[in-house]
C-alpha cells in the first residue's frame, strides 16, 4: 500500500511539473537510453520522450514514407519469425512453435498498413469537406503474454500506419522477447527512413511502470490487450481507450453439420497454439442426436476423450485456481503434460483434451487458455443458441457454428452479436488464417473497435474548404 501511494504521489509531481513547464526530469532522446539496445530505456518518462521527439519526424512524412517503414518491417522481419517463435516458446513455455510461426507470417502478410487509412469527401454547393484519419501522437500499448510478439508486430504495423509513435508496456512473463523485439524494429525502421525511437519500450516491465504510462500527459491513447484487470486500469485513466477484453467462445453443432468436417475444425482451432488464442473454441455445444457422432470424429482428429467423473476432477484440481481462475502453470501447455501432471494415461499424443459436461461445469464456463474442452448436450437449436449466449457470458468476443442451415446461421449471427462470428470452419478462419480478410491480435470487445486496424490508431478530423469546389 505504501508503494503505491508513493508511487501516486510521485506520478502526480511528474505531472504537475510538466503542466508548469518546471519538469527537471523531463527526459531527452539520450537520456535513459540502453547502449546497444535502440528503443529500450531505463525509465517511462525517457522512452516517451524520445518517442514524442520520433512523432513529431514522422508526423511530416508522406503516407509512402509510412509505407516504407511497414514494408521494412514485413521483408526484415521474415527471416526472423522461426528464431521469434523459438524465443516466444522458450520465455512463455506457452503454445507450440509450428503454431507461433504460422501466427507470425499471418501478422506479416495481412496485418493492414496505410491503405486501411480512407479519406472521405463530401461536396456540394457551399464547397468541399474532406474526413481525414490523422495521428494521436505517442500510443500506450500494452501486451500479453500468450501472444506477445504477434500483438506487438501487429499493433506496431497499424500504429506506424497512422502516423503514431508506440510506447509499448510489455507483459513481464515476455519481457526478454519483447525487449529484443522492440530493438529489432527499431532498427529496423530507423534504416528504412531515418527516424530513431518510433518504438519504444523500457528494460524491467511493471505493474508501475504501465499506471505510469496510463497517466503520462505526452500518451493520449492507450491500447491494451491483456486481462480483465488491466482494461479496468486503462478505462479508469480518462483517456481514450482501445480496450481488448476476456472471451469464452462457444462452438456450436447443429445435426445439419458436416460431422466429420465439423470435429476436425473445431480440433484444429481450439488447439492451435494450445488454446491461447482468445478467439479459440473454449466449449462445443452439439445437438443430441449428433452428439456421439462428433466426439467419435473429434478423436479421430486428435482429440482424446476423457470419461471418468473422478478424473475429470484431477483435471479441474490441477487447471483451476481456488480463485476460480486458469493456473498459469497449464495456460497453454500441451495437453499430454496436463494429463501426465492429472496422474491419467493415454496412447498417443493428442492435441486436445475433450469431456462430457453440463453448461454449468467450470470448464465450460471459464476461459481456460489451454487445450481443454468440454462437450456440452442440448435438444435442439433453440436450446443450444440459449446455451451459447449463456457460455459466451455477454463478452461480444467469439463464436463459431457449425450447420447447412443458413436460416440457423444467421439467426446466431444476430443473437450472438460477437466481434467474430465464424460459419463452418475453425475459429482462426476469423484472423485471417484460412480465411477471407485481414488480421489482428487486438480485438476490442470492451470498447467497441473490434478487429482493430490502422484506422482505429487515428483520430477522424474533420476540414472543411467553404469557398466552394464544384465542377458539376
Amino acid at each position: 500500500m505504501e508503494n503505491k501511494q508513493e508511487l501516486e504521489r510521485m506520478i502526480r509531481s511528474m505531472v504537475m511539473n510538466i503542466m508548469n513547464g518546471t519538469d527537471t526530469g523531463a527526459a531527452t532522446v539520450s537520456e535513459g537510453a540502453l547502449p546497444d539496445e535502440p528503443g529500450v530505456f531505463s525509465t517511462v518518462n525517457a522512452a516517451v520522450a524520445a518517442a514524442k521527439q520520433a512523432q513529431i519526424k514522422f508526423e511530416e512524412c508522406a503516407l509512402a514514407t509510412r509505407g516504407k517503414a511497414i514494408e521494412a518491417i514485413r521483408q526484415s522481419m521474415r527471416p526472423l519469425v522461426n528464431k521469434l517463435a523459438q524465443m516466444t516458446y522458450d520465455e512463455t513455455g506457452m503454445g507450440r512453435v509450428a503454431d507461433k510461426i504460422i501466427k507470425l507470417n499471418l501478422t506479416l502478410d495481412k496485418t493492414p498498413g496505410v491503405e486501411d487509412l480512407v479519406t472521405e469527401c463530401e461536396t456540394g454547393d457551399n464547397g468541399m469537406t474532406l474526413y481525414e484519419l490523422s495521428p494521436y501522437g505517442v500510443i500506450g500499448a500494452v501486451t500479453p503474454s500468450t501472444n506477445p510478439s504477434e500483438t506487438l508486430i501487429c499493433n506496431a504495423i497499424g500504429m506506424l500506419a497512422a502516423g503514431n509513435a508506440i510506447f509499448f508496456s510489455v507483459h513481464p512473463g515476455a519481457k526478454k522477447l519483447s525487449r529484443w523485439l522492440v530493438s529489432q524494429l527499431n532498427r529496423i525502421v530507423a534504416d528504412a527512413i531515418g527516424i530513431d525511437n518510433l518504438i519504444v519500450t523500457i528494460a524491467e516491465p511493471s505493474i508501475e511502470a504501465a499506471q505510469e504510462m496510463m497517466v503520462h500527459p505526452e500518451v493520449p491513447l492507450l491500447v491494451v490487450t491483456g486481462g480483465p484487470g488491466v482494461v479496468h486500469q486503462a478505462l479508469c485513466s480518462g483517456k481514450k481507450v482501445i480496450g481488448a477484453g476476456a472471451g469464452n467462445p462457444p462452438a456450436f453443432v447443429d445435426e445439419t453439420a458436416n460431422i466429420r468436417q465439423a470435429a476436425q475444425d473445431i480440433v484444429m482451432g481450439a488447439s492451435f497454439d494450445n488454446n491461447i488464442l482468445c478467439i479459440a473454441e473454449k466449449s462445443v455445444v452439439a445437438v443430441r442426436s449428433i452428439a456421439d457422432e462428433l466426439i467419435e470424429e473429434m478423436k479421430k482428429a486428435g482429440a482424446v476423450l476423457i470419461e471418468r467423473d473422478d478424473q475429470i476432477q484431477k483435471l479441474l484440481d490441477i487447471t483451476l485456481q481456488k480463485n476460480c481462475t486458469p493456473s498459469r502453470k497449464y495456460v497453454g501447455r500441451n495437453a499430454n503434460v496436463i494429463l501426465r501432471d492429472a496422474g491419467i494415461e493415454v496412447e498417443g499424443d493428442p492435441r486436445l483434451i475433450i469431456m462430457r459436461t453440463d453448461k454449468h461445469h467450470p470448464f465450460a464456463t471459464t476461459e481456460m487458455l489451454m487445450p481443454i474442452l468440454p462437450v456440452v448436450t442440448v435438444e435442439n437449436f433453440e436450446d443450444g443458441l440459449a446455451t451459447c449466449l449463456f457460455l459466451e457470458a455477454g463478452l461480444h468476443h467469439t463464436a463459431t457454428m457449425h450447420s447447412l442451415n443458413l436460416e440457423r446461421l444467421n439467426k446466431m449471427a444476430r443473437a450472438m452479436k460477437t466481434s467474430i462470428f465464424v460459419k463452418n470452419g475453425p475459429s482462426y478462419a476469423g484472423l485471417g488464417y484460412n480465411g477471407e480478410g485481414t488480421t489482428t491480435f487486438t480485438i476490442a470487445t470492451p470498447t467497441g473497435e473490434a478487429t482493430t486496424s490502422a484506422r482505429h490508431f487515428a483520430r477522424r478530423r474533420r476540414c472543411c474548404l467553404t469557398t466552394g469546389f464544384q465542377i458539376r
